[in-house]
């Protein structure tokens, strides 16, 4: 399976496309980059509402748990999920969804050793992405 699909793959909704594919990794980029404390501090939350296996799951080796929009709005508050949509111009609805779809894979490909590297090391990782997927 290619990067693309690793990180496309949880969008099953048929009608998302590579544009709107992009939105949601621009959406779940911006979560991770944004979150006080990064990727560790957007973990901790997980965990701390319950969700830490699933959090776990993403940042070891092995198949990601997934995760629904509802737990995802409830981690993330409705209010910042609805403020995030805002910025890039999509529902709260479809940003529930592009992250609860794309946060696993996102966070597996930022945490290839099973550990959260420094903040630097993930905008690296995040660059190089891009790049990868031609964004």
């Amino acid at each position: 399976m290619g990067l693309l699909d690793q990180i496309f793959g949880g969008l099953d909704e048929p009608t998302t496309d590579r544009q709107q594919g992009s939105v949601f990794l621009d959406l779940a980029t911006a979560v991770v980059q944004e979150h006080p404390g990064g990727l560790a501090g957007l973990l901790r939350q997980f965990t701390a509402a319950g969700l830490g296996q699933e959090a776990d799951s993403w940042v070891s080796a092995g198949q990601n748990m997934p995760i629904s929009t509802e737990q995802l709005s409830r981690v993330l508050g409705r209010g910042n999920v609805g403020t995030l949509a805002e910025k890039f111009n999509i529902s709260p609805d479809s940003a529930s969804f592009g992250l609860a779809s794309l946060l696993p894979a996102l966070i597996d490909y930022l945490t290839p050793k099973g550990q959260v590297d420094s903040e630097s090391s993930l905008a690296a990782a995040l660059g190089a992405l891009r790049g990868q997927l031609k964004m």
